[in-house]
């Protein structure tokens, strides 16, 4: 029997994430803009199964809490760690890490970057599937 490639489209209000920073499909909707007042930005990120983004950093902390599924999270040195709904991690300045879908779940997080005068992220290079697929 043959398998059907399974399409998934985004939901309302949620639009693509920036493909070049991103291995898989994934959707952004952001709940708080950043602006001179509020130097805060909150976005909700929907990673699909396997969906991961690339190594990053940011200026100032990123806060990651977990709505849904299940995700990786990974900082650069250390083995990846499976992060669940309920969880919340506090990313610290300068600390290159991804995150992201298990290959069998999809994963929803908000992603808080507080301190956006400092910058929002520094993009690096993608996660290969031998770091992804690592996981023990």
């Amino acid at each position: 029997m043959e398998e059907k490639e399974q399409k998934y489209t985004a939901p309302e209000g949620f639009g693509p994430v920036a493909e070049q920073y991103f291995t898989g499909t994934a959707w952004l909707k952001m709940r708080v803009v950043a602006d001179e007042v509020t130097n805060c930005g909150i976005g909700e990120v929907i990673f699909e199964p396997g969906c991961r983004n690339n190594w990053h950093t940011h200026p100032s902390n990123q806060i990651l809490i977990v709505t849904q599924g299940i995700g990786y999270y990974q900082e650069e040195g250390s083995p990846i760690k499976e992060i669940k709904v309920g969880d919340v991690i506090n990313v610290l300045p300068g600390v290159k890490h991804w995150h992201g879908a298990t290959p069998n779940s999809r994963f929803t997080h908000y992603a808080v970057g507080i301190n956006t005068e400092k910058g929002v992220v520094d993009w690096l290079e993608p996660v290969t599937d031998e770091q992804y697929l690592s996981f023990k």
